[in-house]
């Protein structure tokens, strides 16, 4: 079986549910009150898009600030990277803009940009507006997508949308797949986890 193999990073402020939307993605699970990221994580999943079989290797980075100097070691080298703030809290949004201006500078110029507005669930505690939130994204040609982790909204969706943006490399044969059944966006055909303090 071959496969386009992409190089996915998560970024964003600590608390946003980076690791939910990923854990949602991946394992089809929510956990409440998540430990906060340590370095980062790496979890894979294979999913199928159209006539394309796509794996994800994904980086969910730590929002804290005294890990933000070692998020240039994961999303260097990415295809794609996704910028989460969460919708109650305006201070997560305000740091996207940051994000993009660091990613602009050091990341692949060809890089494939997502931003989601997660913890919609919440949305009448919403603090972001969510016209000012696409206007920003449609200003950089980046992705822009309302999520949910909680409640399993858009999470698929999230990744799948990137796909057809991406610049996908000549696909990799792998015997680990081969017989296993690949449904779109559903079942993992390569599921790892770690976490750890450098790449």
């Amino acid at each position: 079986m071959s496969f386009h193999e992409v190089k996915i990073c998560i970024l964003g402020d600590s608390g946003v549910g980076k690791s939910s939307l990923v854990q949602r993605f991946v394992h089809n699970t929510f956990t409440v009150g998540n430990e906060s990221t340590i370095g980062a994580s790496f979890l894979t999943k294979t999913i199928v898009v159209g006539d394309k079989t796509v794996k994800f290797n994904i980086w969910d980075t730590a929002g804290q600030e005294k890990y933000r100097a070692l998020a240039p070691m994961y999303y260097r080298g990415s295809q794609a990277c996704v910028i989460v703030y969460d919708v109650t809290s305006m201070p997560s949004y305000k740091s996207v803009s940051a994000w993009i201006r660091e990613l602009q500078s050091h990341a692949p110029s060809d890089v494939v940009l997502a931003l989601a507005a997660n913890k919609s669930d919440l949305q009448p505690k919403a603090s972001v507006p969510v016209k000012e939130a696409r206007a920003l994204a449609d200003s950089i040609g980046a992705v822009f997508i309302e999520t949910s982790a909680k409640n399993s909204v858009n999470v698929n969706q999230l990744f799948v949308s990137l796909v057809p943006k991406l610049k996908l490399k000549k696909p990799v044969v792998s015997q680990e797949t081969s017989g296993r059944r690949i449904t779109p966006g559903v079942e993992n055909s390569d599921t790892t986890s770690r976490k750890t303090g450098c790449c």
